[in-house]
């Protein structure tokens, strides 16, 4: 008589939300919210540096670049690597990689020790997005997986206004160095707490041939029906093999891959073209200084609010109908920010729809890239997706300069940054609306 199987995904999303998934969940969160202190804690202290140590501002910009340039290698290179090797051990080492280079940041004397030191800490960063994304959806039910994703997002933007914060307090007080301490101090505490608490991706573990690793970990989410030793888990995908970058193409995927690659290009360039000028834009066009200020603001409030009301809707009717009608109103809202003779709060809700759609709507282009690719696979397509969309996120910026330096009505400005928008829903349109990737090819099977 054949042995009793256990569906592995859909045990997961039969079961309750129990503490066990939340606390794993959270870990994910934690490490996301790293992230996002770490990208905009370097404006903070950037001007510290500079008059710390007497040196023009624009000598900088190779060092920025340098924490840019060890994002991009370590979303490509090690979101591969923990699709081989695992999620948890991935994740661990990055994290604890990052936090050890925030520590050793204020021994850097010379702008080449501090960009080999941003460098490195980019790379471990690089890779712990894409792997607490993908461990966090695959232990959320599959009935609140996109709010649960979104809910995770959100951490990032709770980073960056804590960076903020501990900014305020510290550098008057103990100067940047601080900063890089505080910040490496809480990575370390992170991966240490994942060392102790964190589970492996249970469907890597089966896929792997981990029974053993895969039935601790069930036991912790449904006692019951792993209470038969004899009954065979299993994850309806071939067993990983090949390699996973060209497996993106592979089966059916290229168009899909290709697709979530560009819109994560545009968005990326959309979010990071407003997050670093609309201040200055602002600012520029005659209105207060605190106009400035809450005109930044606005913007990542509205998308902090975005990631949790798209999460709930997504999870109801789908992701195809609710980004097109994110990117689509994000083109009109964007349009609208560029005229600014409009009354300051009007300025304000165009801001906040603004970030509402494109900053909320990259937490969704997230969950979608967790939601499509198979386990095998997971860790990979959301790295290269957001590998790509970093190149985005260094054009964006550029450009806005350009534009400014080149003279530029506001107007004409915001005119061409609402194409992207327009061009992503014209991505998202193109997607097939509620098809999951194919799982990797047997062929591929090792």
């Amino acid at each position: 008589m054949a042995n009793k199987q256990i569906d592995v995904p859909a045990l997961i999303d039969g079961a309750r939300l129990g503490a066990f998934q939340v606390l794993a969940i959270t870990l994910c969160g934690l490490a996301l919210l790293m992230d996002g202190f770490d990208i905009q804690m370097i404006g903070f202290v950037a001007p510290a540096i500079v008059q710390d140590w007497n040196i023009d501002k624009a000598a900088l910009g190779p060092v920025f670049a340098a924490g840019l340039g060890g994002l991009l290698v370590g979303s490509f290179a090690l979101s591969v690597a923990a699709d081989k090797w695992g999620r948890r051990p991935v994740l661990i080492a990055s994290t604890l990689f990052f936090g050890v280079c925030m520590l050793l940041t204020p021994l850097a004397t010379t702008l080449a020790g501090l960009g080999a030191a941003r460098f490195f800490a980019g790379l471990g960063l690089g890779a712990i997005l894409p792997n607490a994304m993908a461990l966090a959806g695959e232990y959320a039910p599959q009935r609140v997986r996109v709010t649960v994703l979104m809910l995770v997002g959100v951490c990032f933007g709770v980073g960056a206004i804590l960076a903020g914060l501990l900014s305020t307090v510290l550098l008057p007080r103990w100067g940047w160095q601080s900063v890089f301490l505080a910040g490496g101090v809480v990575p370390v505490a992170c991966a240490v707490a994942m060392f102790v608490r964190l589970p492996e991706s249970i469907q890597f573990l089966v896929l792997r041939g981990r029974h053993a690793a895969a039935r601790k970990w069930l036991r912790r989410i449904d006692a019951a029906a792993v209470a038969d030793e004899q009954a065979e888990l299993k994850v309806k995908e071939p067993a990983p093999g090949g390699a996973p970058v060209f497996d993106l193409f592979a089966g059916g995927r290229a168009r899909m891959t290709l697709l979530l690659w560009g819109v994560n290009l545009l968005n990326l360039l959309t979010v990071y073209f407003l997050a670093n000028w609309i201040p200055t834009v602002v600012r520029g066009a005659g209105r207060p200084l605190g106009d400035a200020v809450l005109a930044g603001t606005a913007l990542q409030a509205g998308g902090t609010f975005g990631a949790l009301v798209l999460g709930v809707v997504i999870d109801r009717v789908g992701f195809r109908r609710v980004l097109l009608a994110c990117f689509m109103l994000a083109a009109v809202a964007v349009f609208s920010v560029g005229r600014l003779d409009m009354a300051g709060s009007q300025l304000f809700i165009a801001v906040s729809v603004a970030g509402f759609c494109v900053i909320g709507g990259q937490g969704a282009v997230n969950a979608l890239s967790t939601s499509y690719y198979p386990t095998a696979l997971r860790s990979t397509g959301i790295g290269w997706a957001l590998g790509i969309g970093r190149f985005g996120s260094i054009l964006g910026p550029l450009l806005g300069g350009e534009f400014l330096k080149m003279g530029l009505p506001t107007s004409s400005i915001f005119l061409v940054l609402a194409v992207p928008p327009v061009v992503c829903s014209l991505l998202v349109w193109a997607m097939e609306p509620g098809r999951r990737a194919p799982a990797v090819p047997a062929a591929n099977a090792a």
